[in-house]
């Protein structure tokens, strides 16, 4: 994993990520230290941050990426084109049909939300393969505290979307930015709330109020 940021980030996440350089420096040490047995592959760790800075107007956390091989992409909850669409994500598409009237699309690859101004961070951007959660508490969470920190202090629109008790602990460094807050939409907690919250006619609604222009979530 290059520590250059420029050749991992859009340049304008770069300059905002500058400060946190060192971590992120730390943070590819101890990838090499384990033998580079992680996910995603490394051109893919940065790929929230792949996108302009002042473009995000959506944020949505997650936790970590997808631990089976093959699955994680560096956005959060997004699948690659061809990968069987993980549970979460399917009960994400069933809440945005009973939203918006959305029909199930073709794949479970969100990049047509990010290129939107959707950014979709994992709380942590690695994992070892086949072990959800091993990189939690290593580090990453400090890295990801610097984006979410910086996208706070902008002057743009920004709603938050954030599903499960852990996104929610980030409520407090979010400040004044509009939240969306609901269970996760994981198979163990779908149905308690998840399910019915209406996240992206709300997100739509709020981002309109803001003076932004909505997002189309009809994906391919």
């Amino acid at each position: 994993m290059s520590t250059n940021l420029e050749k991992i980030m859009h340049p304008s996440w770069a300059e905002v990520m500058t400060p946190i350089a060192p971590k992120i420096s730390e943070m590819g040490k101890m990838l090499r230290d384990e033998g580079n047995n992680y996910l995603p592959a490394g051109g893919d760790i940065f790929r929230a941050f792949t996108y302009p800075f002042n473009q995000v107007k959506v944020l949505i956390v997650g936790q970590d990426p997808y631990p089976t091989p093959g699955n994680a992409m560096g956005l959060s909850f997004s699948v690659k084109p061809g990968v069987e669409i993980p549970k979460s994500l399917k009960n994400i598409f069933k809440e945005l049909h009973d939203d918006l009237g959305c029909s199930a699309p073709s794949s479970g690859d969100l990049r047509p939300w990010a290129g939107q101004g959707v950014m979709l961070l994992n709380r942590v951007l690695t994992v070892t393969p086949n072990e959800a959660g091993s990189h939690r508490g290593r580090g990453w969470e400090e890295v990801t505290d610097c984006a979410i920190s910086a996208l706070v202090a902008r002057d743009r629109p920004l709603v938050a979307i954030l599903w499960g008790k852990q996104a929610q602990s980030l409520a407090p460094a979010l400040e004044n930015t509009p939240i969306i807050q609901s269970a996760h939409p994981s198979p163990l907690s779908a149905s308690r709330g998840f399910f019915g919250s209406r996240p992206f006619s709300r997100t739509n609604s709020l981002l309109q109020q803001l003076g932004a222009s909505p997002v189309n979530w009809q994906l391919p």
